[in-house]
């Protein structure tokens, strides 16, 4: 059987990420909740109130489009705004009781649907999987 080349080797890695993406996103369906609006509240969750601001530059967005997420949460009552401590003319964005409990739930169902398929596979399997997320850490922390 002919080596696969390089370009192919990409592409089918590119796709077996692509997929594994899709399942764990599906595992935590039943919150749905857009890919921005999960990674704003993993990003309240983690570094605490920001302003609407300050979340669309983290994310690489239009402070536009980043108030419209806002105002979807806000609506499903996962965040809420607060008064900026030292500046009256801002508002922080925090997540509420409900989206800390939403975010637990997401997190828990992902993490529960990749540790059942991880436990399908045999030691090697794992072992072989466990040092390839380790390479593939260090290639996008690069």
């Amino acid at each position: 059987m002919p080596q696969k080349t390089l370009e192919t080797s990409v592409i089918d890695f590119t796709h077996a990420i692509g997929l594994l993406f899709r399942r764990v996103r599906a595992a935590a369906a039943s919150h749905e909740l857009s890919l921005t609006e999960a990674a704003v509240m993993g990003r309240l969750a983690r570094e605490g109130p920001a302003t609407t601001a300050d979340l669309a530059r983290a994310e690489k967005m239009k402070p536009q489009s980043m108030g419209t997420t806002i105002a979807a949460l806000e609506e499903m009552g996962l965040v809420m705004r607060k008064p900026h401590p030292t500046d009256g003319r801002q508002v922080n964005i925090e997540l509420t009781a409900k989206g800390v409990a939403v975010r637990k739930g997401v997190v828990d169902a992902k993490r529960t649907w990749v540790a059942g398929a991880i436990a399908q596979l045999n030691e090697d399997e794992r072992e072989t999987l466990f040092k390839a997320g380790d390479i593939i850490k260090r290639l996008v922390e690069k």
